[in-house]
């Protein structure tokens, strides 16, 4: 069974794990990339162009494919081995979230609809995916 997910990365990492072909939420945690499959769809949400001290942006900037059932860890510094997994990125356009907040299952009618992005990972409906993708004008191969 296909599922959806959505992880909360600034726009300069999102670039990043683009660039490099893979998905890394959490900090590098493991555990909600564990939940992934291949096939899933996932989104990156991007609340700041920059983690530390970028401009707000609050838009989906990249949507893909989890490609296969592969965790792996990588170091990116001594203290620092964060955990990902490959995503077929496919061609899209990033998607402000006000547009859409009436339009999506777990954002219509909460005002605070922000709280559900601070988790880092979460699952959504396959009608949620197909919202922000079409928001996106992405290139979505058929299932």
């Amino acid at each position: 069974m296909t599922r959806f997910w959505i992880g909360t990365v600034s726009a300069d990492h999102v670039a990043i794990g683009v660039k490099g072909g893979f998905g890394q939420c959490g900090h590098g945690k493991r555990a909600g990339l564990q939940r992934m499959s291949a096939g899933d769809g996932f989104i990156y949400y991007s609340p700041k162009t920059s983690l530390t001290d970028g401009e707000p942006l609050q838009a989906f900037t990249a949507i893909g494919r989890i490609t296969d059932d592969r965790t792996y860890q990588i170091e990116m510094a001594p203290d620092f081995h964060p955990w990902r997994r490959n995503v077929a990125w496919v061609p899209a356009q990033p998607a402000p979230i006000r547009p859409l907040l009436d339009h999506l299952d777990f954002t219509r009618d909460k005002p605070n609809w922000g709280i559900m992005f601070r988790r880092g990972h979460f699952e959504v409906s396959a009608a949620d995916f197909q919202t922000i993708a079409a928001a996106m004008e992405a290139d979505l191969p058929a299932d």
